[in-house]
């Protein structure tokens, strides 16, 4: 009888067979391999054979993954692998060991890590030469071999599945195992277990690669958690994260099966892949496991103090009578703790918060902060430490956010360094508001703070230094001016202004893109570290750069430029574009052309407050009215000052490996994961600001090549 018509015959609710069949003398054999049709991965592995009538054979596979149970039970029979790794890797061995989450991690998990994929997508294989010699060929994962499976990943689309009518025919005896036909060869090919990891760098240095990858974990915290089934407590027996782009599907189900993944926001239409590199499925940003059979803390019964995957990873703290509308997501390797903190979202609560400019004492600290900003990173920091209660195991922090999103961060990161938190640190906001006043900074002044802002975006002006407001006082005026309008104006405006403290300041250091108009045909961009209120306030700025070429021209507001898939990712990826054409062509960031349209603004700029404070200074009417703004000349003049110097040195250097990709430099796996990124068209198409200007009337000499053409070049002669 053939394999086909004995299973239509068992399942045939009129069937004359019967299942307990005490015949012996079966003999079955089977083979593991690779997806390249290589056993040698699963050599020596113990293996467990259960037949028909519920005896259990044992056996280790061959140096060819073989293995073959002789004189069973005629029937069908379940191959499963029980045994726990025992290899003594320490990074599994803190896996299995952990106080929360201890994971179930068997011997054939781990040689599974160790495979890789046919097709570096993850694609299934079409075939397998190892199928040839084979009676019956299955495409099969760890989680179908072994028992506990809610640690591993997601399975995967075959064109070769087990056969599940087999499990159904031998019931209890394989509930878990794969069911192989009696008397056949069976060879199944193993999904290499093995996850995409978005790569970043571990020097706290600035680099353009984190620049990018941290644009888009900042985005993607805009997301929900995307668990199924949602609500709280979760009465089901596992979850799964289907919706895109979600958290939970980034890192529970696309990046954990080896897919990549490029949609940060629903609304996104330009493909931003990040750089992956592709590491064993246990090294990769994990998502824990849910199981309610296996850990007490996911027993629905806990009602409300229930533990499962969203409750640990994502904070959305609406739920809460005393919600900050605060959002974040948080996962970690080995290695790294991320910490993703979203911005403004929620139209009238974030915009309330974001508004809330009342200074107030900095509890954890020295100085006082944006009341607003700070009861939001009071509640961020009540989830990341109990994530780090359970998880931290001296790993690197890097923590990132976008808007109200990036101040939350700063104050959460001098938080955590306030309360005892001394390991290496990296922090990466775009377009973030002002936080506190300078007495804060200057407590904070160590905390290494890369501070990304776009030409056009208001909101990092914001809120204005003078402001400190004080909502009982703006509501008292708000009732006067109904009586006495002028009385009720002033005392307004005193509910808004900074009456005794310390003015707002920025924190970190500042990374500036400014795009840069050429010509009527041509434009381009920097990112650069201008020190001068001229540029970096807008739209102050834009009052003198409308009359300067080769600066941006002034447009009116938009709060485009402020959004992250509108405005600074691209912008992102445009300058780890430019560093990475400067990096090959061993040239300056920044090219003669745009050096001298800058500086020449620059200098436009300078002469023109010149000629402001001559003119202040003209006539003895009124001197001390005039000090002020004299005052604030100068100080601008000698910001300018340095400015100018600060642009001339971005020419002095070619752009370095480690400017581009930190401590990835010179490391292997830089260029597998360089080299799968450009695989996309997306990632290196063509656009303006992503491109270095063509130099003009002068030729473009290389470090290299002018060294190379001195006739002495080290002057030994």
């Amino acid at each position: 009888m053939g394999h086909n018509q004995f299973l239509k015959e068992v399942n045939h609710p009129l069937n004359n067979i019967m299942l307990v069949c005490p015949v012996r003398g079966v003999s079955t054999s089977f083979q593991l391999v690779d997806e390249q049709g290589h056993g040698a991965p699963y050599a020596g592995a113990f293996f467990e054979v259960v037949d028909m009538d519920g005896t259990t054979y044992k056996g280790a596979l061959d140096t060819e993954g073989r293995g073959e149970v002789l004189n069973h039970c005629r029937g069908p029979v379940s191959l499963r692998f029980a045994s726990e790794y025992a290899g003594g890797d320490d990074g599994y061995m803190k896996l299995q060991t952990r106080d929360f989450y201890p994971l179930k991690i068997t011997d054939i998990q781990v040689r599974a890590e160790q495979t890789h994929f046919q097709n570096r997508d993850g694609r299934r294989t079409q075939s397998n030469p190892a199928a040839v010699s084979a009676d019956e060929f299955y495409q099969v994962e760890v989680s179908e071999l072994v028992c506990h499976i809610c640690h591993l990943p997601p399975r995967s689309l075959s064109d070769f599945p087990s056969d599940l009518g087999i499990r159904r025919i031998m019931g209890k005896h394989c509930e878990w195992g794969v069911g192989l036909m009696f008397g056949k060869h069976t060879v199944l090919e193993v999904r290499p277990l093995r996850a995409l990891r978005p790569v970043l760098s571990m020097d706290q240095e600035f680099c353009a690669l984190n620049l990018y990858q941290l644009a888009l974990m900042a985005t993607l915290s805009y997301t929900p958690f995307g668990q199924e089934p949602p609500g709280h407590p979760v009465k089901a027996k596992s979850v799964n994260f289907p919706y895109v782009p979600t958290v939970g599907n980034w890192f529970g189900d696309a990046l954990a099966k080896g897919q990549e993944i490029w949609r940060v926001d629903t609304k996104q239409q330009t493909e931003y892949f990040p750089f992956y590199e592709d590491v064993p499925y246990s090294q990769r940003w994990e998502i824990v496991p849910f199981d309610p059979e296996l850990y007490e803390e996911n027993d629905p019964a806990l009602g409300e103090d229930q533990k499962n995957p969203a409750r640990i990873h994502f904070l959305d703290d609406r739920e809460y009578s005393d919600t900050t509308d605060t959002q974040a997501f948080m996962t970690h390797n080995a290695d790294v703790m991320i910490i993703a903190i979203r911005g403004t979202s929620e139209k009238i609560p974030d915009l309330l918060r974001d508004v809330d400019a009342l200074q107030v004492p900095f509890e954890e600290g020295h100085g006082k902060v944006h009341r607003g900003f700070y009861l939001a990173a009071k509640r961020a920091l009540q989830f990341v430490e109990v994530y780090m209660d359970k998880f931290y195991q001296s790993q690197q922090l890097i923590i990132c956010g976008h808007s109200l999103g990036g101040a939350v961060a700063l104050l959460l990161a001098q938080m955590l360094r306030t309360g005892g938190y001394s390991g290496p640190l990296q922090l990466y906001t775009y377009g973030a508001p002002r936080v506190g006043d300078s007495t804060f900074l200057a407590s904070a002044a160590d905390l290494r703070h890369h501070r990304i802002v776009n030409n056009d975006d208001m909101v990092p002006n914001l809120p204005l230094p003078w402001m400190n407001t004080r909502y009982e006082v703006i509501a008292t005026g708000a009732v006067l001016a109904s009586i006495n309008f002028p009385l009720g104006a002033m005392v307004m405006r005193t509910g808004l202004v900074n009456q005794d403290g310390e003015p707002y300041g920025h924190h970190g250091e500042l990374q500036h893109f400014m795009p840069i108009q050429l010509s009527n045909q041509e434009s381009s961009a920097i990112l650069w570290r201008p020190g001068c209120t001229t540029i970096t306030a807008q739209p102050a700025c834009n009052y003198y750069l409308e009359k300067v070429d080769g600066l941006p021209q002034h447009r009116s507001v938009s709060l485009a430029d402020h959004f992250m898939v509108s405005s600074y990712i691209p912008a992102c990826w445009a300058m780890l574009r430019r560093h990475q054409q400067a990096l090959a062509n061993r040239t300056p960031a920044v090219t003669v052309r745009e050096l001298e349209a800058v500086d020449t603004a620059l200098a436009s700029i300078s002469q023109q407050l010149r000629e402001r404070r001559s003119r202040l200074s003209r006539g003895d009417y009124y001197p001390r009215s005039r000090e002020p703004s004299l005052t604030a000349i100068e100080k601008e003049l000698e910001r300018l000052q340095a400015t100018r110097e600060r642009l001339a040195s971005l020419r002095r250097a070619p752009v370095s490996e480690a400017d581009v990709y930190g401590s990835l430099a010179g490391q292997p796996q830089l260029a597998e994961a360089l080299d799968r990124w450009q695989a996309h068209a997306a990632s290196t198409q063509a656009a303006p600001l992503a491109m270095a200007p063509k130099e003009q009337d002068i030729n473009v000499v290389t470090f290299d090549e002018l060294f190379a053409s001195l006739d002495d070049p080290l002057d030994l002669i």
